[in-house]
C-alpha cells in the first residue's frame, strides 16, 4: 500500500508542478514521467525540508506541498541544464 500512496502523491505533485511551470511542446511528458517527476520532487523536497530547514511533513497536504516545491526545483534545474525555456 505504501508504494501506491507514493505513486498517488507523486502524480498529484507532478501534475501540480507541471501546471505551475508549463513547458514547451518539445519537452517530454506523460503519466509515467509526471509520476517520476513528482516522486523525485518529493524526495528532493523532503530532503531540503528536513536537512536545510529542519522540519518534516506531518500530513498529506504538507507532503504534497513539499513534493510540489521539490518538483518545481527539479524542473528548473533540468531546464537550466538542458537550456530549454518555457514559451
Amino acid at each position: 500500500m505504501n508504494i501506491l500512496y507514493w505513486l498517488i502523491v507523486g502524480l498529484v505533485a507532478g501534475v501540480l508542478a507541471k501546471a505551475i511551470m508549463p513547458g514547451t511542446s518539445k519537452e517530454p511528458s506523460g503519466w509515467i514521467l509526471t509520476i517520476v517527476l513528482g516522486i523525485v520532487g518529493a524526495i528532493l523536497g523532503g530532503w531540503l525540508a528536513s536537512t536545510v530547514f529542519g522540519f518534516g511533513a506531518t500530513n498529506i497536504l504538507m507532503q504534497i506541498v513539499i513534493a510540489v516545491i521539490g518538483a518545481i526545483l527539479l524542473i528548473a534545474v533540468l531546464r537550466l541544464l538542458t537550456g530549454r525555456r518555457a514559451a
